[in-house]
């Protein structure tokens, strides 16, 4: 779906080179995300997948054509949600998706059924002016999916929302993986990322310093331990092993069989944790 060889990028009020030869893939289906503190590149790279900045330098092939030779038809087949929703505050959350549902030509979504995915159809008719940061989130994220695009683009889609609401756009997200919907996502919410995306590329400074899916970072960077908590003598004690040859150790085996266990987990790396260590930085 998305091919990058080698992309550069120069704002034109900067010496300095934003985006540094960045080289990744994307396959159709998959759930992508870019993560990375504020500043890394995140959102220009996205810009530049979407047409929005020219003058790169380096390859940006998607769908099999160069990004800077697609014409009108490209945003038929894509979607796009900002970080700043982008919505007239005048109109109405219903026409407001009416509006953006007109530009299209082709097959749309119902935008009374969209509304009602993210927990909005209560308020169809009321104006975007009144409308909380994460209402308008909520709205602007569905506004991307009217024209039921091939390629989804994601910008921090979670941001300023509430656990309950923050769910409902997860489940958009893995139901357009489960069509078949390719999803390119950036966010700095690494919890997200980990539930979501397919693959991940740790973004710095204008550079990926790694990419792979998330399981596979955490078996890698992670230690292979299982922590036990139990109860003896009416007092919480926890005890860590290693998970190899957990069949051969007696005192693991003894807490199994006479202890009064609480908790068993594997010592996994978190994927922050994980990020820190790869890139020296902390994501802010």
């Amino acid at each position: 779906m998305i091919h990058v060889n080698e992309l550069h990028f120069t704002y034109s009020s900067n010496k300095d080179e934003t985006i540094k030869g960045m080289n990744f893939k994307i396959e159709e289906g998959e759930v992508f995300g870019f993560l990375g503190p504020s500043g890394a590149g995140k959102s220009t790279a996205q810009k530049i997948l979407i047409g929005i900045l020219k003058g790169y330098s380096g390859s940006v092939r998607i769908m099999g054509k160069e990004v800077s030779n697609l014409g009108k038809d490209y945003y038929e087949k894509i979607g796009v949600s900002f970080e700043t929703p982008n919505l007239y505050n005048k109109f109405t959350a219903l026409e407001n998706l009416n509006f953006f549902s007109s530009l299209y030509s082709g097959s749309k979504e119902n935008p009374k059924q969209l509304l009602e995915s993210v927990g909005l159809e209560q308020h169809a008719h009321s104006r975007v002016s009144n409308f909380s940061k994460g209402m308008k989130m909520r709205l602007n994220l569905v506004r991307s999916l009217l024209n039921k695009p091939e390629l989804i683009f994601f910008d921090e889609p979670t941001s300023g929302l509430d656990p309950i609401n923050m769910e409902k756009v997860k489940d958009i997200i893995l139901k357009k993986k489960a069509e078949g919907k390719t999803v390119f996502l950036t966010t700095h919410n690494m919890n997200v990322a980990e539930e979501i995306c397919d693959r991940v590329a740790f973004v710095v400074d204008g550079q990926i310093n790694v990419i792979d899916s998330p399981r596979d970072l955490k078996l890698r960077y992670g230690q292979k331990k299982l922590q036990v908590e139990y109860r003896e003598n009416n007092q919480m004690k926890s005890s860590l092993f290693s998970m190899e040859g957990l069949e051969d150790n007696k005192e693991f085996m003894n807490i199994i069989k006479f202890k009064d266990i609480e908790r068993m987990h594997t010592q996994e790396a978190r994927l922050q944790d994980i990020f820190i260590k790869v890139t020296g930085r902390t994501i802010t």
